[in-house]
């Protein structure tokens, strides 16, 4: 989940977002704090409230009027308590006694609040019960202010729930938001997979008319043009194949022809080996390049993995069967794979084993593993081995191990080559041992 999350776009936007939201309200704070933590503005508040205490208390008199107080308590929504040796009076019998309440300069106000208040040297403060009290005192006598009224019931409202709510609500609609902005992606993704299995008709539709809808009409041009040139590909591989084999069908006429004149048929022996050689590559080339594209068509189907290679055995290598030597593991269950590109594969790996191992040496082992989710083919023989410096290149079309090597000893150098892309095309790899040593060993990982 998490994985999933932090590969999706809108969920980094979102965080992006968010980062961005926290950093300002942190540096807006601060800045706020900043400007005001100044002296002329302590001065300015300070001041203020200093000389509105001072009315009230110069209003008030010394000694205390309570008729005075009682005055201010029905103009303004506060209740007055005053104390001295010779007067204890409160404007609410429910007023807290003096002694119930514990007054400290900064038991109520912040930091600062008390910055600012700062010239209000006489104030004290307390709380009790959600009233506030403000406490200043004139000689002998002290005069009580209470807010609210202590009648009044209050209302106490915690802001930093409301903050975190409207934030969190903020958040959810910023990411449904995001979520129908980047909705397309899933639609473009979908179609390009379609398009890149090799169905070229497919065409992505129904994406707004934005800048992701510019993307998705991109790639349904790119996908009509990727089909204009594999079609054109394809035309000129059957062009070529036709080009080249019918010179060959005339020269093979030829060579019957010459083999039946009178001393013709030793040449037309190694004429017909030519030509049959010559047809073999074509046939290999055309096949190799047809599978050497992610969009060749497999007949994929369910095929019993060892009635395939008995098959095998039985078709092409019937002389040899004794050198060979097969053993089964694994699950018992049938493979989805193409039978005929899986048996053009073995049959080239089974080939160049027995053509490099000495039939004294032992027998070729074939080793058959069936997974839960593929099927691993492991072919080794009992010859020379490759070289190290020539294990990178096994693979590559028209290599060969040793330059001089003829038809008859080391064939065109593309039976490895095709091997390779017979298993490229299903998904899988054709990897070579380098921990065997008593000769080749070639490890084939097919899906399935």
């Amino acid at each position: 989940m998490l994985r999933r999350l932090a590969r999706s776009l809108s969920f980094r936007l979102l965080g992006i977002f968010f980062v961005l939201a926290a950093s300002f309200v942190f540096f807006a704070v601060l800045a706020v704090g900043w400007v005001y933590d100044t002296d002329e503005v302590r001065e300015l508040v300070g001041g203020h409230l200093s000389l509105h205490i001072d009315y009230v208390l110069d209003d008030i008199g010394d000694p205390p009027r309570i008729e005075r107080a009682i005055s201010i308590t029905r103009k303004v929504p506060v209740d007055i308590r005053i104390t001295g040796p010779e007067i204890d009076w409160a404007s609410d019998p429910a007023f807290p006694k003096e002694s119930e309440l514990t007054f400290d300069r900064g038991a109520v106000l912040s930091d600062p609040a008390n910055r600012l208040l700062g010239q209000l040297r006489d104030a004290e403060f307390a709380e009790l019960d959600g009233h506030r009290f403000l406490r200043i005192r004139r000689g002998e006598n002290a005069v009580i202010v209470s807010s609210p009224r202590i009648a009044d019931e209050v209302q106490t409202r915690s802001l930093m729930p409301i903050i975190v709510g409207v934030g969190v609500s903020l958040v959810v609609l910023a990411y449904f938001a995001v979520r129908w902005l980047f909705r397309p992606i899933s639609t473009i993704r979908r179609g390009a997979a379609r398009i890149g299995q090799g169905r070229f008709d497919e065409r992505i539709e129904n994406v707004r008319k934005d800048q992701l809808g510019d993307l998705a009409e991109d790639i349904n041009n790119m996908a009509a043009d990727v089909r204009g040139m594999l079609d054109a590909k394809r035309q000129l591989l059957l062009g070529i194949s036709h080009e080249l084999r019918t010179p060959l069908s005339r020269m093979r006429l030829a060579v019957e022809l010459l083999a039946d004149q009178e001393g013709g048929a030793t040449d037309a022996d190694g004429m017909r080996a030519d030509i049959v050689e010559m047809e073999k590559i074509i046939v290999t080339l055309l096949e190799a390049e047809h599978l050497n594209s992610r969009h060749a068509a497999l007949h994929l189907e369910e095929c019993d993995i060892n009635v395939v290679i008995q098959q095998l055995l039985d078709d092409f290598f019937t002389r040899d069967k004794g050198r060979i030597r097969v053993s089964y593991s694994g699950m018992s269950r049938p493979v989805r794979i193409d039978e005929a590109r899986v048996v053009l594969l073995l049959k080239n790996l089974l080939s160049n084993a027995l053509r490099y191992s000495d039939e004294s040496a032992g027998a070729i082992e074939v080793s058959v593993e069936v997974r839960s989710d593929s099927v691993v083919i492991r072919v080794q023989d009992r010859g020379p081995g490759i070289p190290e410096e020539q294990r990178d290149f096994i693979g590559e079309p028209f290599f060969r191990g040793d330059p001089s090597r003829t038809r008859h000893t080391g064939g065109s150098g593309l039976g490895l080559y095709l091997a390779t892309l017979v298993a490229r095309a299903h998904g899988g790899r054709l990897t070579l041992d380098r921990e065997y040593v008593a000769g080749a060993a070639f490890v084939v990982t097919l899906p399935g």
